[in-house]
Order: C-alpha cells, then sequence, then structure tokens
C-alpha cells in the first residue's frame, strides 16, 4: 500500500470496538426514572415506544435518504410532550445516561493508539468521517483518548449528511482543503465507507472487523485487510 498525505476513518468498527443494546428493560426503567424527576411522567414501555415513534418521524421527515436527525430532539421532544421545558445540558445529561445504559462494550482494537502515533509522527494528517450521534462520539473519543491525533472530526448528525451520500465526504475534503490523489478513506463497511470513497474517487482501505457486516467480494475497496489488524494499514 502507498503512503497517503491523509488518512480519513471511521470510527466504530474500524477503530473503536462497540457493543450497545437498547432493549435493556433497565434502560427505560432508568430513564423514566430520570425524566419523571423532572416532572415528565412515562412508564418505561410508554418512553420506549414514543421514542421510537419520533425517532422514525424524524427520519421521516430527512430531505435526503442519507440525512442525519441530531437525537438530542429526540429526547428534548419527550419532555416537552409532558409540557416539561429543560435546559440544552438537562438534555445532554439525558442523552450521556442513555448512551451509558445502552453501552455494554467500549474499547480500541488493538494497535490503534500505535497506528496514529506512527502516522502523526510521519506527518500525516487524520480525520474522521464517521456516521454517529455528537452527543455520543466526543465524550466517547474523549474516554478512549482519541481526540489528539485528529486535525479534523466530522460526524453526521452535525453535518445532517451520512455515508455514502458525497455531499459528506466534500464537505470534509472542501472544509480542509485535501486532495483526492493524496487521500484515502478507511473503514469497516463496504456500503458506507467504501461506497463513499468509490463515488468521490478517492482510495479506500476496508477492514473487515467484527463489527462489518457480511462481505462482499463485489464491493472490494482498493486495499483490504480481511484479518482485521489495523497495525498492517502502513505495511
Amino acid at each position: 500500500m502507498k503512503e497517503y498525505q491523509n488518512y480519513i476513518f471511521d470510527l466504530y468498527g474500524t477503530l473503536v470496538d462497540i457493543h450497545t443494546n437498547e432493549n435493556k428493560s433497565y434502560l427505560w426503567q432508568k430513564l423514566s426514572d430520570f425524566y419523571a424527576t423532572f416532572g415528565a411522567i412515562y412508564s418505561p414501555k410508554d418512553l420506549k415506544k414514543e421514542y421510537t415513534v419520533l425517532c422514525k418521524k424524524m427520519e421521516k421527515n430527512m430531505n435526503s435518504p442519507h440525512g442525519e436527525f441530531i437525537l438530542e430532539e429526540v429526547f428534548r421532544q419527550l419532555m416537552e410532550e409532558k409540557g416539561v421545558h429543560v435546559s440544552k445540558d438537562v438534555i445532554f445529561s439525558i442523552a450521556q445516561l442513555f448512551r451509558v445504559l445502552s453501552r455494554d462494550k467500549l474499547a480500541l482494537y488493538n494497535g490503534v493508539k500505535e497506528l496514529l502515533e506512527e502516522l502523526k509522527t510521519k506527518h500525516k494528517k487524520i480525520y474522521l468521517l464517521s456516521n454517529a450521534q455528537e452527543v455520543f462520539t466526543m465524550p466517547e473519543m474523549k474516554v478512549l483518548g482519541l481526540m489528539p491525533y485528529f486535525d479534523g472530526i466530522y460526524i453526521s448528525s452535525v453535518v445532517g449528511i451520512k455515508k455514502p451520500d458525497t455531499r459528506f465526504m466534500e464537505t470534509l475534503v472542501q472544509n480542509e482543503k485535501l486532495e483526492k490523489q493524496e487521500s484515502i478513506m478507511i473503514g469497516n463497511d463496504q456500503t458506507t465507507d467504501i461506497q463513499i470513497a468509490k463515488d468521490f474517487g478517492m482510495d479506500s482501505l476496508y477492514i473487515h472487523s467484527n463489527l462489518s457486516p457480511e462481505y462482499c467480494k463485489d464491493k472490494k475497496a482498493t486495499y483490504e485487510i480481511l484479518d482485521g489488524d489495523v497495525s498492517r494499514i502502513l505495511i
């Protein structure tokens, strides 16, 4: 694999191993308890149901099939449906509680820190292009110690567009003034990470991890690492 100047990474399933379960009864019990402290009374069952309805409604209202809404708005509407108005800080706390209760695992894959440190030593630029919610991703990146490595962070909930929509990549490339030929997209999902690079005319590296969808031989990237070993990126 040739050297590039700019390395654009996906996050979850590429650099970070994560597992969440939003169906845990404990999650909805504790979340309903937290809402109740502000006077927004829901049973756990009704809170989960209304949360699901609002998420689907916001997805339907997107102007693009690859549009991304901001999840904090759902948590805010759940308050307001009960006639309760709270600050942004409270909504942020609700989102954090939701994520922590739903999350069973959060860890870097082996070799990630070493890879990023080597890239920085070589004076390479490192960027994030992630389909994710900022309210979850930024705190998790801080917990994992990833923030200092990135020269630019682009999250779908902030930009309002998800991979594989090329406008998401265009935003990063234009803002950072990158050259396609000097850049590579690295990710674990062929339908999003690899597809956006292909459609944009950029080289790509596919890493097959434990969180990757089923591998499709017809959607090959420029380079492939099928054993999930991120340390091989610079070999």
